[in-house]
């Protein structure tokens, strides 16, 4: 007989009852704020073809996943990202579906990457999309949504802030600098390290890896010394090929300041987001001490439909997990109480009173109420001590006398206070 002590494998989760109400918590807030912005949920497999993401991320994403061949011979690999399937999906229906499409979906995900705070190998993530709109409203209503979701566990501006930036923007900002075109993508991902290996890190990064001249690397920093949308505005908002996507940018922020958010909103264009998908706004919300990992990050990817489905249709998305904003909501205090209550704990003094116990168990529980009781006989002292460890908020003990009278002996845990009732009346209102 094996002797194995078998664990959890390393950035994986048991849940216990304790942890399980915290992640319920979470997703129960999610369903709420995507039922108020009037999204639907869906879902897909957790095992896909791996060319869904190959395709839409490159070859090199394969290193983090966990892939493998099936018995027919097919390359899948368990779900790192939601974004492919959601194209997969909508793409496929896509003459069908009513514009525009605002869904939502709750995954786990799998990623074999290097655990860290706010980063395990799998987590649970809210993804919220919109498919079908170009407007930048979708962008204001897609951040706003993300802020809300926030909002909706006690955290305030206090607490967190969305970066903005947009892609369109940034792109017309660099070709003005002089970014060869066919180098855009390269640069992305150097400038996204921007805050991590600063001016001189990524200028250095810019010559070598971009082969990018003196002058164009300090035409490129340049852009990314104005700290806010104002000043970007005043700098080249007479800028042909840059105007236009000012313009698109400066309306999603009117409409954040109309919905009143403008206090959790940072224009940053430092934010990149190295997906290469990104066409327009991109985010990322972080606790404001800047102490945890990003908590959400999205955008605009309005190709992507075409590229994974054969559909031309704008697209815009942000995901959410789990891991960081349980972290987050442990240092600010705001994570729920997890104890275990019930409404009602039902006592037979004797073995011979199990018959109107489970009558009334029965009774309760068909009623809505949350009910236990000892499932093989123990003495009255213990069954109090088990509804008080099961956090019972009332018990009812029936004995011999009591069923003669046909009542029951209901007692308030916290104040202490009995009173007989019939057993017919008791948990009616």
């Amino acid at each position: 007989m094996s002797n194995a002590n078998f664990q959890a494998l390393p950035g994986f989760r048991d849940f216990y009852p304790d942890e399980f109400a915290v992640r319920a918590h979470i997703v129960r807030t999610w369903r709420e704020v995507a039922r108020r912005y009037g999204f639907q949920e869906y879902d897909g497999p957790p095992l896909e073809p791996l060319e869904l993401y190959t395709e839409k991320s490159g070859p090199e994403i394969v290193q983090q996943l966990y892939n493998f061949t099936d018995r027919g011979g097919r390359d899948v690999a368990m779900r790192p990202e939601m974004t492919p399937t959601l194209a997969r999906m909508a793409a496929a229906r896509a003459g069908g579906l009513r514009k525009p499409i605002k869904w939502f979906s709750i995954p786990q995900l799998f990623r074999y990457e290097r655990q860290q705070r706010g980063r395990l190998r799998e987590h649970f993530q809210l993804n919220l999309d919109i498919v079908g709109e170009e407007d930048p409203a979708a962008d204001a209503e897609l951040l706003a949504a993300a802020i809300d979701m926030l909002r909706a566990f006690g955290l305030t501006e206090q607490d967190f802030v969305a970066r903005v930036s947009d892609r369109g923007l940034l792109r017309a900002l660099l070709l003005h600098a002089g970014v060869p075109e066919d180098r855009l993508i390269l640069v992305y991902n150097i400038v996204d390290k921007l805050e991590r290996e600063g001016r001189e890190g990524v200028g250095a990064r810019l010559r070598k890896e971009a082969e990018m001249g003196d002058d164009a690397v300090e035409r490129t920093l340049d852009v990314f010394r104005h700290t806010d949308f104002d000043a970007v505005r005043a700098a080249y908002g007479d800028t042909e090929g840059v105007a236009p996507e000012i313009e698109r940018m400066a309306q999603t922020f009117g409409q954040l300041r109309a919905m009143g958010l403008t206090d959790y909103v940072r224009f940053d264009l430092s934010i990149v987001r190295g997906l290469a998908y990104y066409t327009g706004i991109v985010f990322e919300l972080f606790d404001v001490r800047g102490e945890l990992r990003a908590i959400c990050g999205g955008g605009r990817y309005d190709n992507l439909l075409a590229q994974v489905g054969g559909v031309q249709l704008p697209a815009l998305g942000f995901g959410m997990g789990d891991v960081v904003l349980t972290e987050l909501l442990r240092d600010r205090g705001l994570l729920p109480e997890t104890r275990h209550t019930l409404d009602w704990y039902v006592i037979p003094v004797t073995p011979e009173q199990r018959p109107q116990v489970l009558a009334l168990v029965h009774r309760l529980r068909d009623g809505g109420a949350s009910v236990d009781y000892a499932l093989k006989h123990q003495g009255v002292g213990k069954q109090f001590k088990n509804a008080s460890a099961l956090g019972a908020r009332r018990t009812v003990i029936i004995g011999p006398e009591d069923v003669a009278e046909g009542v029951g002996v209901v007692k308030d845990m916290e104040s202490g206070q009995e009173s007989r009732v019939p057993l017919a009346e008791i948990g009616r209102p």
